[in-house]
């Protein structure tokens, strides 16, 4: 019998997939331990009570922050990039930011085509980060924004620094230190793509005022301007735009014209000391402009050099060697705008083209800058060592070629100045003496004859509405029978007006007239006296036209005109000799007389070198005005000397501070010219009038003595006009 119940469990194998239910375990994967489960993290009690129930609060207020601020921060930052990609959308091209002037420039030369003045706004030309020296690149980063090449438009730490600033030395936080970037200056150079538009009746200084302006609204899209502009353009591109178009003093916009006015060079050659005053007129053009003060210019610039040595731009050597030779100016710099003269050329061009162009201009003119100093050195002569201190007496020089091409003037004694005052060419003045070659002119062209013979006598006219008219002579004595020669050469009075009344003041007026002298000319008899009011220029421009030959001259500076790149000019020359006003031989007989003047005469200051010299003095009634004119063979040069008041001058007459200033003027101008004669003919007999006479005997009269000429005045006038019963008016034009 078999024990069934010990019969061993037959052999089957397991099921492979578990039905529902079972509870096979998994095996572990080969090589790998099984998981061990952590034990779960036990449950912070809750506090409770009040401490419970302030932490649940505080803790659902910090979430509610959080919550709110990323999500505003994500709205602003969305609201941020919609602004940014605005003004990106705005943004012109890089060339057309590159020159923002509203108007042009006009730039002078001299006769010799050098540089001399600039008008208007100077903009020297393009230039770029990388063509532009790697000195003044260096000097306006250091200077304007040290992290120029790291932010991104925006520095987060310069805004709070400049804040700090403000705040500690009591003024608002946004005002005075501004804490912008290069980039933000840019935004503001370009006034955040507004141009300006004149329609609209803001001014052009209004209109710049309004894009600096610095409230939190302005602030803020210029911030959003800047980050725009760094994500279309390049730093290097940014920093092009800001060399182009920053203000940097003396008319100059942008570095080119800057190192053009101020050294005389372009911008990719300025050296360190140079580029350091240049990065220094940055923070200040006017007032660190190095044509109103160098030396507070040249200590800006050491400032800059610090900087640029601290930042690494400079090696200690080369810092050491720009410190100890700071930049100079050029000659054209020192001359500061050109002066009186640069002003009158500007006055006589056309307007479209000087004062409100808007092109770029180049102006060659007729100045000789060796003449110019000469006739600014000589007045500063004479004022300092004849003069007494402290006198406020005005002086103005013009010289000039024959043909009325002014080489130099002189509108009063400070010389270097611009927009000021011109007594050259704006003063009206009466001309005394200085006018009595005019009335010599009009009798030698009807054929009188230097040594024809008038009586200087005394003298008397009836001058209807006014009575009896008698002018004198400076020294109230007479001279009695004097040849013409002797009564221009002695500036007598009495044969003048005798002469002028013999030709006819009408032809004496005309003479003057075609000769240049266009003001209202006095309609009486004082006219031969110089009555009529001048200008220098007008003056020296009819003495002009007594050197060369008898044509008139209309005085000119400007030779030529034309568009900055063009090589033909729109204009030439608006001046030089006119047509024929006396015959030749007449304006040669008169040089002879005016050369007496000067060797012989009242004029005897005025000589130098041995040089044949030819001029007249003139004092107005009072000595209000003093007068020299004269020329050379070469040159013609006029001087006024007087009060801008009409202060009279005490003890000064045309042959005294005039003469002697227009010695020193003329002896520097003639340094290093040949000696030439002047074009004078020696006079033959004396003519009375077209019948030949003996020079040394009057002409003869059948009644009562004296001269021809005295004859043709009684008939005009009858016996009044002899002497007798004079009434003393004075009527003064000797010159001592």
């Amino acid at each position: 019998m078999s024990d069934s119940s010990k019969r061993k469990r037959p052999l089957v194998a397991d099921k492979r997939y578990p039905g529902k239910g079972s509870a096979v375990p998994k095996k572990a994967p080969r090589g790998k331990a099984p998981a061990k489960r952590k034990p779960a993290r036990a449950k912070r009690p809750r506090r409770g009570g009040i401490i419970g129930l302030l932490s649940a609060f505080v803790g659902w207020v910090f979430r509610l922050i959080w919550k709110i601020t990323w999500r505003l921060t994500a709205v602003a930052m969305v609201v941020l990039a919609v602004a940014i990609g605005y003004f990106y959308t705005t943004l012109p091209a890089l060339d057309d930011l590159l020159d923002g002037r509203a108007r042009g420039s006009v730039t002078m030369l001299d006769r010799n085509g050098d540089v001399f003045a600039w008008r208007g706004d100077q903009f020297g030309g393009v230039v770029t980060a990388d063509s532009v020296s790697r000195h003044l690149k260096n000097a306006v980063v250091a200077t304007e924004d040290k992290r120029f090449y790291w932010h991104f438009g925006v520095s987060p730490r310069g805004i709070a620094s400049a804040i700090r600033i403000n705040l500690s030395e009591g003024r608002g936080p946004l005002s005075g230190h501004g804490g912008s970037t290069i980039t933000q200056q840019v935004a503001k150079l370009i006034c955040f793509g507004e141009p300006f538009d004149a329609s609209t009746g803001q001014t052009e200084a209004e209109y710049e005022r309004s894009c600096r302006a610095g409230n939190i609204q302005r602030k803020a899209k210029e911030a959003l301007y800047a980050m725009a502009m760094e994500a279309k353009y390049s730093k290097d591109d940014i920093l092009s735009i800001y060399l182009n178009r920053a203000y940097m003093g003396g008319g100059a916009y942008g570095a080119e014209a800057a190192a053009q006015r101020f050294f005389g060079k372009p911008a990719a050659a300025v050296n360190a000391a140079e580029a350091a005053m240049l990065a220094g007129l940055l923070t200040a053009p006017s007032s660190f402009s190095p044509t109103s003060d160098l030396d507070r210019s040249q200590n800006r610039a050491a400032t800059v050099i610090r900087l640029m040595r601290e930042q690494g731009y400079l090696t200690q050597a080369e810092a050491d060697a720009a410190q100890a030779n700071p930049a100079e100016l050029s000659e054209a710099a020192e001359a500061k705008a050109g002066g009186y003269f640069a002003d009158w050329v500007m006055s006589t061009g056309p307007e479209f083209f000087t004062r409100n162009t808007t092109e770029d201009v180049i102006i060659k003119t007729t100045l000789d800058q060796r003449i110019q100093r000469a006739a600014e050195d000589g007045l500063k002569w004479v004022f300092e060592n004849k003069v007494r201190e402290g006198s406020k007496a005005q002086a103005a020089i013009v010289v000039m070629s024959a043909d009325g091409a002014v080489r130099a003037m002189v509108g009063g004694r400070k010389t270097k100045v611009a927009g000021a005052f011109n007594r050259a060419t704006q003063a009206l003045r009466q001309t005394g003496s200085a006018f009595k070659p005019f009335v010599y002119a009009a009798a030698l062209d009807l054929g009188y004859s230097p040594n024809d013979l008038i009586d200087d006598e005394p003298y008397c006219l009836n001058i209807p509405g006014s009575g009896k008219w008698c002018p004198r002579n400076y020294t109230n004595n007479f001279k009695g029978l004097v040849t013409l020669t002797d009564a221009l050469k002695n500036s007598l009075n009495i044969p003048a007006v005798k002469v002028s009344e013999s030709v006819g003041r009408e032809l004496v007026s005309q003479v003057a007239l075609q000769f240049g002298i266009k003001n209202d000319l006095a309609a009486g008899p004082a006219l031969a006296l110089g009555a009529s009011e001048s200008t220098l220029i007008e003056m020296t421009g009819a003495y002009a036209g007594i050197l060369n030959g008898g044509s008139s001259v209309t005085p000119y500076g400007l030779i030529d005109l034309r568009l900055m790149g063009d090589n033909e000019p729109l204009m030439g020359t608006g001046g030089g000799i006119g047509e024929r006003v006396i015959q030749e031989e007449a304006a040669r007989q008169l040089v002879y007389m005016m050369e007496k003047v000067i060797s012989e005469g009242t004029g005897q200051r005025g000589q130098f070198g041995g040089r044949q010299l030819a001029g007249k003095t003139g004092t107005t009634s009072a000595a209000k005005d003093a007068w020299f004119i004269g020329f050379s063979a070469d040159y013609v040069a006029g001087v006024w000397m007087g009060y801008d008041d009409n202060t009279p001058l005490k003890g000064v007459t045309g042959g005294g501070l005039p003469t002697e200033i227009w010695r020193e003027t003329m002896s520097r101008v003639h340094e290093g010219v040949p000696l030439s004669d002047l074009p004078m003919s020696l006079p033959g007999p004396a003519s009375g009038l077209g019948e030949q006479q003996v020079a040394s005997d009057p002409i003869p009269v059948d009644n009562g003595g004296g001269t021809l000429i005295d004859q043709v005045l009684r008939e005009i006038f009858g016996p009044s006009s002899g002497g007798g019963g004079q009434k003393n008016i004075p009527a003064r034009g000797e010159d001592r």
